[in-house]
C-alpha cells in the first residue's frame, strides 16, 4: 500500500448501493466529497460532537485528582457530561479542552487513552441501529458513512479501494490545518475499528492506522497495536480492512441492540428483527408486500412505514437483508445450487442474485461461498 502524503495518486473513492459496479471494480467518485464538506463548513454551520466523547476525558482526569469540572468550564463546557451524554457540545473548544488537560496532567497520547474507554454500545442509538440489522459488514461500512455525523454533525466518512484492502477514511469538515486534531482523530478511528470488529471479532485491528494530524503516537501506544504499523500526514486519517471481509456478517455475540422498555413493547430494533424472522417464509413464494405485512402484524401501512423509518431501514432494505442473510447462510451451510438458492431465497433468476449479492458484499454468490469454505477449513485446522 502506498503511504499518502499529500501528493502521487490516491485510491479510488467508491461509495454507493452498488460499491462495485457489475464488473467488481469500485466507481471513482471524485473530490466531490471534499467539495461538499468545504461548501457545508462555508455555510456557518458549528460543528459538534456528542457529550458522551467528553466523558472519558473527564473520568481520567478525576482518577488523577485533577479539576476536570474547572477545566471543563474553562472552555465553556458543561461539566455535567454523564446526564447529558446524547446532548451536543461544539468540536473545538472540545479538542482545545483535551490539549490543555494533557498538558497540564502531562497526559501521554490523552486522545488515545480517553478512546480506549470507547465500545461498541456508546456510539449513537441510530449508528447501532442501522449497523446491528445491516446484513453484511460493506452494508455496514455504507451505513456509518451515511450516518456518521450523528457522532460529529462534520464527520465525513468515506470508503477508498486500494489494491486488496479497503480504507475507511475519515475527516471533520472545516478542520484542515488545526492544531492537535489528533484527540479527535482516536476517536475517529477506534469509532471505525469498532464498527469492523461487529463482523470479524473484538481482537481484529488494522494493519494500518493513519492519521491526518502530523502526529506520532508514543512506543508505549504503538505497542497496544503490535500487528498495526502507524502513519501521519495523510490524506485523511484511516484504517484498512481487507476486501475479502467485506462479505462477513455481523457476529451472534456482537454488540447487543440498544435497550427497551418491556412495558411499552418491542422497540423499533426489536420490531424490525421480528419482520426480519418472519420473511424467510414466504420468500421463495415472492416476499409479501408492505400492505401485506401490515396486515399480518396488525398496522396500518402508514404505521409500519414509519416504525421502519424510525429504525432507519425501508421495506425495500428489509426484504432485500432477509434475502441475502437466507441466501448467504444457504451458500455457507450447503451444496444447493447457486439457481435453486437463488430463487428459494426470492430472486427471480441468476443474474438479479449476482448483481444483489454483490452490492452486498463485492463478490460474486460463487466467489462468496469458496471464501466461506476456505474459512471454514482454516477453522478446523486451528481446532487440531
Amino acid at each position: 500500500m502506498a503511504e499518502f502524503r499529500g501528493g502521487g495518486e490516491r485510491p479510488e473513492r467508491f461509495s454507493g448501493p452498488d460499491l462495485f459496479g457489475e464488473g467488481g471494480i469500485p466507481e471513482n467518485v471524485g473530490p466531490a466529497m471534499e467539495a461538499n464538506s468545504r461548501e457545508s463548513h462555508s455555510m456557518g454551520e458549528i460543528p459538534l460532537t456528542r457529550c458522551q466523547v467528553l466523558i472519558p476525558f473527564a473520568a481520567i482526569l478525576d482518577d488523577l485528582g485533577a479539576p476536570s469540572a474547572s477545566l471543563l468550564s474553562r472552555f465553556r463546557l458543561p461539566s455535567s457530561l454523564v446526564e447529558k451524554a446524547d446532548h451536543y457540545v461544539p468540536i473545538l473548544p472540545a479538542i482545545r479542552f483535551a490539549e490543555a488537560a494533557q498538558r497540564a496532567q502531562g497526559i501521554v497520547d490523552f486522545g488515545f487513552q480517553a478512546s480506549r474507554e470507547m465500545h461498541f454500545g456508546l456510539l449513537s442509538e441510530k449508528l447501532r441501529t442501522v449497523i446491528g440489522h445491516a446484513p453484511t459488514l460493506l452494508v455496514a461500512l455504507q451505513q456509518a458513512c451515511k450516518w456518521a455525523s450523528v457522532e460529529d454533525t462534520n464527520l465525513k466518512l468515506w470508503l477508498e479501494r486500494c489494491d486488496d484492502r479497503v480504507l475507511v477514511c475519515s475527516k471533520l469538515a472545516g478542520t484542515a490545518g488545526l492544531p492537535h486534531l489528533e484527540h479527535s482523530q482516536w476517536f475517529q478511528l477506534v469509532f471505525s475499528i469498532h464498527i469492523v470488529r461487529q463482523f470479524t471479532g473484538p481482537h481484529w485491528s488494522p494493519a494500518t492506522i493513519a492519521f491526518e494530524a502530523r502526529y506520532t503516537p508514543s512506543i508505549e501506544t504503538q505497542s497496544c497495536w503490535p500487528h498495526s504499523r502507524f502513519l501521519s500526514g495523510q490524506h485523511a486519517s484511516w484504517i484498512d480492512v481487507p476486501v475479502s471481509y467485506l462479505g462477513r456478517s455481523i457476529r451472534s455475540n456482537a454488540a447487543s441492540a440498544p435497550p427497551f422498555c418491556e412495558e411499552d413493547g418491542p422497540s423499533d430494533y426489536e420490531f424490525v428483527g421480528l419482520l426480519k424472522m418472519m420473511l424467510p417464509s414466504y420468500l421463495d413464494e415472492g416476499a409479501p408486500v408492505l400492505p401485506q405485512v401490515a396486515e399480518m402484524a396488525g398496522l396500518s401501512p402508514r404505521s409500519l412505514q414509519r416504525r421502519l423509518s424510525q429504525a432507519g431501514v425501508s421495506y425495500t432494505d428489509l426484504v432485500a437483508s432477509a434475502r441475502f442473510e437466507n441466501a448467504s447462510k444457504r451458500l455457507r451451510d450447503t451444496d444447493a445450487r447457486i439457481v435453486e438458492i437463488a430463487l428459494s431465497s426470492g430472486y427471480t433468476d441468476h443474474a438479479h442474485f449476482t448483481r444483489a449479492f454483490r452490492r452486498m458484499t463485492g463478490v460474486t454468490p460463487k466467489r462468496f461461498r469458496e471464501q466461506a469454505q476456505q474459512e471454514s477449513g482454516l477453522s478446523s485446522i486451528s481446532a487440531f
